[in-house]
């Protein structure tokens, strides 16, 4: 009887994301929970009721049974045809989970819906996203292959490996299924964005740091796999930290102590400058913009980013902060999420191609690790402090 509730509310899309969280969590008590907060409503409708931002909740077993049933009526594993795409049975589910995973990080970050608001007053066409990003601990079956699954069920498929040794992180991209465009969508509603997905390299740490990591994912063995639903939900996998042991891997790593606070949620999403119609569609423009209207922007290595093949080009706001309560009953602001811009080139061989004719696989692909790298920077002390005295 669940499986054909929520197969049945997974194919009402139009009905929005409300009733198809609704139907699957309705007698859950995560559900139940509202943000304590006075953000104007985001850009899409949010669910009837959210989560609190300071009140992470674990997934208790009621959801994990429900989510077990829908997986036994919505098959989310390669069911495609003959060129490849996408089973359509499937679609509405997947595109639901992103949608819910947009409506939480749009409702925590004030800085990324303005930005979505004031673009979109300038271009009103269609908002594509480049791609989302994610942040795991590599320990434990909790890093990038527990929120890749996800993807990689749907038809994603993954792609190259970026490694960073200084800030002790790997990470993969993962490139949409062929079939995804959507006509005249916007946000997760329109072509498929790629996923950066990263993940701390724990092993690597100090023995303290790694005691920290360890007693939250070891305490809670399956939370890994519901990492795409903590996403959706906006709820911590593990117990709420300690404010020391968050202080503790802080001072070691900023990326550690942002993945123990906030978990699997949406690091952040990228708007694609290109495909705006405006004259936003160059970056250098929309950073002006942006700047003009008092935004923020991440100065590491320069406000712009540059790939060496000179083909990528990037930037970014700097995180906003919440309101965070430890278990120990401290509250403090921590850093949140924010939001990117890419903006990709067409490669030398196609230069000859008109540009009504430019497609998306006539760009430059892939990420570059030195933009990347400094991107991250994007949710550091250093980053926010400066938007504060700024």
């Amino acid at each position: 009887m669940a499986s054909f509730i929520v197969l049945n509310a997974f194919r009402r899309k139009k009905q929005g994301i409300s009733s198809t969280m609704v139907s699957l969590y309705s007698s859950s008590t995560i559900i139940k929970a509202s943000f304590h907060s006075s953000f104007p409503p985001p850009l899409r409708s949010p669910p009837s009721s959210s989560l609190s931002v300071g009140s992470h909740t674990q997934l208790g077993k009621h959801d994990h049974s429900l989510v077990a049933a829908a997986s036994g009526g919505v098959s989310m594993s390669t069911n495609r045809d003959s060129h490849g795409s996408s089973s359509h049975v499937a679609e509405p589910f997947f595109r639901s989970v992103l949608g819910q995973m947009e409506t939480v990080y749009l409702n925590r970050n004030p800085t990324p819906r303005s930005v979505l608001d004031l673009v979109r007053s300038v271009d009103d066409e269609q908002l594509c996203y480049d791609h989302l990003a994610f942040r795991t601990f590599g320990i434990g079956g909790y890093g990038i292959d527990s929120l890749a699954s996800f993807f990689l069920d749907y038809g994603y498929t993954q792609m190259d490996e970026l490694r960073f040794p200084a800030k002790k992180l790997r990470a993969l991209w993962f490139a949409p299924p062929h079939a995804s465009a959507v006509l005249g969508g916007s946000g997760v509603n329109g072509p498929l964005p790629r996923v950066f997905i990263s993940e701390l390299l724990v092993e690597q740490m100090s023995s303290q740091t790694q005691d920290v990591i360890r007693k939250y994912t070891e305490t809670s063995p399956n939370g890994k796999k519901y990492a795409a639903l903590s996403s959706a939900l906006g709820s911590l996998p593990w117990e709420k930290p300690q404010s020391s042991e968050f202080e503790q891997l802080a001072r070691e790593s900023e990326y550690a102590a942002w993945t123990l606070a906030n978990g699997y949620a949406l690091n952040h999403v990228t708007i694609s400058v290109h495909r705006l119609k405006s004259h936003l569609n160059k970056i250098k423009k929309l950073n002006q913009f942006l700047e003009e209207k008092g935004f923020k922007l991440n100065s590491e290595g320069g406000v712009l980013k540059v790939s060496p093949d000179g083909g990528l080009l990037q930037s970014s706001t700097v995180a906003d902060s919440i309101s965070f309560k430890f278990s120990d009953g401290v509250t403090k602001p921590i850093p949140c999420s924010y939001i990117e811009f890419a903006e990709r080139l067409v490669l030398p061989q196609f230069q000859n191609v008109p540009e009504s004719e430019i497609k998306e696989s006539h760009r430059r692909d892939g990420f570059e690790v030195g933009n990347a790298d400094k991107i991250f920077e994007s949710t550091n002390q250093e980053q926010l402090s400066r938007r504060r005295t700024g």
